[in-house]
């Protein structure tokens, strides 16, 4: 009987409660949950954890002990990805960002990825986390962090300088823009450890080197890099 009942009980709930895709607000069919399956198949997805040499990869290949790098999405404007990231920065939707943070560790924890060790988001300032009431880096990795089974580790590294936006700055400004903005409080945390570093979007990688820079500084860490997308063309 009661299986009878709760399909009824749900339909009658979701008349007056409906619970819509996060995304394109359509009308969620059982066994979806935040973003709707034709939504999700619109995803323009990367797959550059199945390609150690990836256009994300190449603007870190610089660095001592850096080891991987990939992105889960493509950002194009006007795109349904555009749409979810505009929902979880701008409307504080944050269920947007730890849903996609769950799908990006599941694609990812069975790859090379499965070596790292610890996850560490991109550090938002004190004052724009103040103003905005949270670090969508953050929420991202809190979802990679539960489907990856790895601990995310918030304390370790902070941002000590509130910068300017980057969206309308050339490469070279950019690199300037976030030059020695963060530093390490408890190098103690993540001695030896191989730390993946978490992003939204990465469009020259400018934030995430310097990020990286100042980690790389303690003893036997490496690096790698994981963005929810990449904008530009690659």
């Amino acid at each position: 009987m009661i299986k009878f009942i709760k399909p009824f009980f749900f339909d009658f709930f979701n008349l007056f409660f409906p619970n819509n895709c996060h995304i394109c607000d359509s009308g969620l069919l059982n066994g979806e949950d935040i973003i709707c399956t034709d939504c999700l198949i619109k995803l323009p997805r990367t797959n550059y954890h199945l390609q150690i040499d990836n256009p994300i990869s190449k603007m870190f290949y610089s660095m001592p002990e850096f080891k991987y790098a990939t992105a889960y999405f493509f950002f194009h404007k006007g795109s349904v990805f555009q749409e979810a990231l505009h929902q979880l920065k701008y409307k504080g939707m944050e269920r947007v960002g730890e849903e996609l943070g769950k799908l990006f560790g599941a694609e990812i924890v069975d790859s090379v990825f499965s070596e790292i060790d610890v996850i560490i988001p991109v550090p938002l300032h004190r004052l724009k986390y103040k103003k905005r009431g949270f670090n969508q880096s953050e929420i991202i990795a809190v979802g990679m962090s539960e489907t990856m089974n790895r601990p995310l580790d918030i304390i370790s590294v902070i941002r000590t300088v509130n910068t300017e936006t980057q969206t309308k700055k050339n490469l070279e400004q950019r690199k300037e823009n976030v030059s020695s903005i963060f530093h390490v409080k408890f190098p103690e945390n993540l001695k030896n450890k191989h730390v993946l570093l978490i992003d939204d979007v990465v469009t020259t990688g400018s934030t995430l080197i310097s990020l990286a820079e100042e980690i790389l500084k303690i003893e036997g860490v490496k690096i790698s890099v994981a963005a929810l997308a990449v904008a530009g063309e690659y």
